[in-house]
């Protein structure tokens, strides 16, 4: 069981008639007494509608991701751009799922800096990083694939918390969304029971692999919506869904890097995110669903491009402060630069360590830097950390 957003009157009525929409699936009422979706296949039927808005859409998210695409190539580094963004990522999208772990959180564990003060939280947003890199990983000699997503859940699920409900498999038991609390039969909205779960799930895989012509992002939206639905997990359906997201437009080269994210504009518009998920299921609403995850690539495309930028000026801007500023200390300074850029949360120990460095050695430059503003001194009853904070807080919404 997991949350989810408000359904309208509309939505209860369907669901207590146990109808639905022929374009995408209908109520059917289980021996038990319950009403489970049962999901059409995809594309819809009766075919979408590309009316004016929908066209509209899906042209600003096209130019959007082109830009945003085209604006990677510009990073010095396109490696640690794509590493702080795949964090960036795991921080929203378990936050969606109700974790309280920060990105400095999860940097500063990755780093040893500090344990982290919620242990458990920062599992499951390590989990999705590892998830995140694994699938990337596959999709090099595995396309998108039922097997690929069994892959990305059993690590997503690795030893956090509900990593007791069958990490890696699909569900065998019926599953339901709902407040916290609720019961099956007050759920808002019960996905597939096992067996016709199964059958959508090889519907869906299918649909992946049609031939038949489609604009790239409008398939995208479709899957994801279909995948929801499915929920085919005990728990991190909505985790696996969006990682898919980014791992359909890798492989379809629309993105060159992994570099989209939509867990950001979800969590800002989850209640609508819901709503219009649920809109397809009870009025066969695609296209309205369709509208708003187009806006969400485009929202979230020129909001990644723009700081790419912001972090390209701040790189060049601080490597000419060093230069003018810390004279024959300025080569090591700019080496320290470069792995803030990767972990922006250190100390004098960490340094002298990746360095190797004095204790002394290393604390000298980054004392400076903090003399000039660069980092961010930060004491506890350790020792002292040092905060990158001007990149943190690009990256900090």
């Amino acid at each position: 069981m997991c949350l989810a957003g408000g359904y309208d009157t509309i939505a209860m009525q369907n669901i207590a008639a146990g109808s639905g929409s022929p374009r995408s699936g209908w109520y059917k009422r289980q021996p038990s007494g319950y009403l489970a979706f049962i999901p059409a296949v995809l594309p819809p039927t009766p075919a979408l509608r590309y009316d004016k808005a929908l066209l509209e859409a899906l042209s600003k998210a096209d130019r959007a991701l082109g830009r945003l695409d085209g604006v990677s190539v510009r990073l010095p580094n396109e490696d640690l751009f794509v590493h702080m963004y795949i964090r960036k990522e795991a921080v929203l999208s378990s936050q969606i799922e109700g974790t309280q772990s920060s990105l400095t959180e999860l940097l500063e564990m990755e780093s040893h800096v500090r344990k982290p003060r919620h242990p458990d939280d920062a599992m499951m947003t390590a989990n999705y990083v590892a998830a995140m890199d694994l699938g990337l990983k596959r999709l090099q000699t595995l396309p998108v694939s039922l097997r690929l997503v069994k892959e990305i859940h059993a690590r997503l699920m690795l030893g956090a918390r509900g990593g007791q409900v069958s990490p890696g498999e699909f569900r065998t038991s019926q599953n339901w969304i709902g407040p916290e609390g609720a019961k099956l039969m007050d759920a808002m909205f019960v996905p597939p029971p096992p067996d016709e779960m199964n059958n959508a799930l090889g519907r869906w895989e299918m649909f992946l692999h049609d031939k038949e012509p489609m604009p790239i992002l409008v398939k995208v939206g479709l899957a994801h919506a279909q995948f929801e639905t499915i929920h085919p997990f005990l728990d991190g359906n909505g985790r696996i869904g969006r990682l898919l997201i980014t791992f359909l437009l890798c492989e379809k080269e629309v993105l060159r890097r992994p570099l989209l994210y939509l867990s950001y504009f979800l969590k800002q518009n989850r209640t609508e995110y819901y709503d219009r998920l649920q809109a397809t299921r009870d009025r066969g609403d695609w296209e309205g669903w369709l509208k708003f995850f187009l806006r969400a690539v485009s929202e979230v495309s020129n909001h990644a491009a723009e700081t790419a930028l912001q972090i390209i000026e701040l790189r060049e801007s601080t490597q000419q402060l060093i230069r003018e500023k810390m004279g024959r200390g300025a080569g090591t300074a700019l080496r320290i630069l470069d792995d803030l850029f990767l972990h922006p949360s250190t100390t004098a120990k960490l340094t002298m360590q990746k360095r190797g460095m004095t204790f002394a050695g290393a604390r000298r430059p980054l004392e400076r830097l903090s003399e000039l503003g660069i980092l961010w001194p930060d004491d506890d009853e350790r020792e002292r950390r040092y905060l990158f904070r001007s990149y943190l807080d690009l990256l900090v919404d």
